[in-house]
């Protein structure tokens, strides 16, 4: 009983440990997310910027797109590329964390699998040698109860040989 409680609190121990590593985890994995959804709001403000340089016309009498409003639009369009590849790069390592984190709790799982084992077989082992022990304690009170029965005959005979030797004794001196 005593081990089962021993066996309980450890395992609450290690879940403890595994939350607390958790959070740190979840810390950064939510700071990297933040980032993304950053970028992706970014990505919507330009590319509004850019649906308004596709409409502004400051060309001969506002009919046609001068070069200035075309090398706006192109700039602004470089501009979406380049925080498209920042959202790639940055989703890249928000999965990269997500599968570290993964890979971490089954490496964790499996280390407190390994450690659960390991306490039970050593509570399986104890159980076996308190059992065995037991068994030699119940030898031993048996061995005391048959070595006391031998005492008891011994001290009978005794005493039925010294109540003849104390006849034998007035017979002869009577």
């Amino acid at each position: 009983m005593q081990s089962l409680k021993r066996l309980s609190i450890l395992f609450l121990f290690l879940i403890s440990l595994s939350a607390s590593a958790q959070n740190a985890d979840s810390t950064s994995f939510e700071a990297q997310r933040m980032r993304v959804n950053k970028l992706i709001e970014d990505r919507k403000v330009k590319f509004g910027e850019y649906d308004m340089s596709l409409e502004k016309k400051t060309g001969i009498f506002g009919l046609f797109k001068s070069k200035d409003d075309m090398q706006k639009t192109i700039d602004i369009l470089k501009n979406i590329v380049i925080t498209d590849n920042n959202i790639f790069l940055e989703t890249r390592r928000l999965i990269s964390i997500k599968d570290d984190e993964k890979q971490k709790f089954q490496n964790l799982a499996s280390e407190y699998d390994k450690q659960v084992s390991a306490y039970m077989a050593t509570i399986n082992k104890l159980q076996k040698e308190n059992e065995k022990l037991k068994k030699e304690l119940n030898n031993i009170d048996s061995g005391d109860k048959s070595t006391n029965i031998f005492l008891y005959i011994a001290l009978g005979i005794i005493a039925v040989l010294g109540y003849l030797l104390y006849q034998n004794q007035k017979i002869t001196k009577g």
